[in-house]
C-alpha cells in the first residue's frame, strides 16, 4: 500500500486534492461548531443547493471561471437568509427549504434545457456528489481554494472571542457592545465561501456533513469550546485526508468516501466519549 501510495503521490492531482481537501475540512469544522451550537446546521445544506443551482447556469453560459458567479450569488442569498429571517413572513428553517429545494431544480431544469454535453447525467452526478471534481483541480482553482482558505482560518483566529460570546450568549454579547447581527452577516457570509470552496471536495449533497460530523463527533469527547474547535479541527483534516487516500486507492468517489469516514469516525468518537462517561 505505501509503495502504491508513493506512486499516486507523483501525480499532481493527488497532491492538489490533498492540499485542497485539508484546507476545506478545516474551514469547515472550525466554523462548523458554531453553526451547530447556534442550530443553524440547516442553513449549509440550504446554501450547498442555491450553488449548485448558480453552478448549473454558470455551466451553460460557459464561464471560465465558474467561482466568478457561484460565490456571490451563495453569498448574497447567505446574507438574505439572516438578514431577513427576522423580519420576513417565511422564516427560519422554512425559508431555507423552499430556497433549498427551488435552487436545486431550477439548477437541474437549467442544465437538461440548455446543455450541451454529452455526458449530462455524469456531470450533474459530479457536481452533487463531488465524484471527480477534486480530482481535477488546476493549479490556479488550487491557488485560489488555498487563499480563500486562509482568510477564513485568519478571521477564525482574529475573531476568535467575538465568535464565542456570538454563540453562546448573543444577549450578553449585545450589552457588551457587540453588534451580533452584523457578526451573524459575516459568519454567513464566511459560510458561504466554506460551501463554495466545498463543492470541489464533496459536491453540493454532502456539504453538511463536513460541517456537522466534526462539530458532533468532538462534543462527544470534549467539554470546552476551544477543545472541542481544536477537536474538531483534527478530526475534519484526518478524515478528509484517509478519505481522499482511500478514494484514490480503491478507486470510489471522493466525496462519498470522505463522507463515509467522517461517519464511521464519529460513530468511534461517540463510543469513546461514552466508556469515558461510564468510567
Amino acid at each position: 500500500m505505501i509503495e502504491t501510495l508513493q506512486f499516486y503521490w507523483t501525480y499532481p492531482f493527488v497532491r492538489y486534492a490533498l492540499v485542497v481537501g485539508v484546507l476545506i475540512a478545516l474551514c469547515s469544522s472550525l466554523f462548523g461548531v458554531t453553526l451547530v451550537l447556534k442550530r443553524f446546521s440547516y442553513l449549509g445544506d440550504g446554501l450547498s443547493h442555491v450553488a449548485f443551482g448558480a453552478m448549473s447556469v454558470a455551466t451553460v453560459l460557459r464561464l471560465a471561471d465558474t467561482m466568478l458567479l457561484v460565490l456571490p450569488v451563495t453569498v448574497v442569498c447567505a446574507v438574505l437568509l439572516l438578514r431577513g429571517g427576522r423580519n420576513a413572513k417565511i422564516r427560519g428553517d422554512a425559508a431555507v427549504g423552499m430556497l433549498s429545494v427551488g435552487a436545486l431544480a431550477f439548477g437541474y431544469l437549467v442544465v437538461n434545457l440548455f446543455s450541451t454535453s454529452p455526458n449530462l447525467s455524469g456531470d450533474v452526478c459530479s457536481t452533487l456528489f463531488g465524484s471527480t471534481s477534486i480530482l481535477t483541480l488546476t493549479e490556479e482553482e488550487v491557488w485560489l481554494c488555498a487563499g480563500l482558505s486562509v482568510v477564513v482560518v485568519a478571521l477564525f483566529v482574529l475573531l476568535y472571542q467575538k465568535i464565542f460570546a456570538v454563540t453562546f450568549d448573543e444577549t450578553f454579547a449585545q450589552a457588551s457592545g457587540v453588534n451580533a447581527r452584523h457578526w451573524q452577516l459575516l459568519l454567513a457570509v464566511i459560510i458561504a465561501v466554506i460551501i463554495v470552496l466545498a463543492m470541489y471536495l464533496v459536491g453540493s449533497l454532502l456539504i453538511s456533513a463536513l460541517i456537522i460530523f466534526p462539530a458532533l463527533a468532538a462534543m462527544g469527547v470534549c467539554r470546552s469550546f476551544l477543545g472541542v474547535t481544536i477537536c474538531a479541527a483534527v478530526f475534519s483534516v484526518a478524515c478528509a485526508a484517509a478519505g481522499i487516500l482511500l478514494a484514490v486507492l480503491a478507486g470510489t468517489p471522493v466525496g462519498a468516501t470522505i463522507v463515509a469516514v467522517d461517519a464511521a469516525g464519529f460513530v468511534l468518537f461517540r463510543l469513546a466519549g461514552a466508556l469515558r462517561g461510564a468510567a
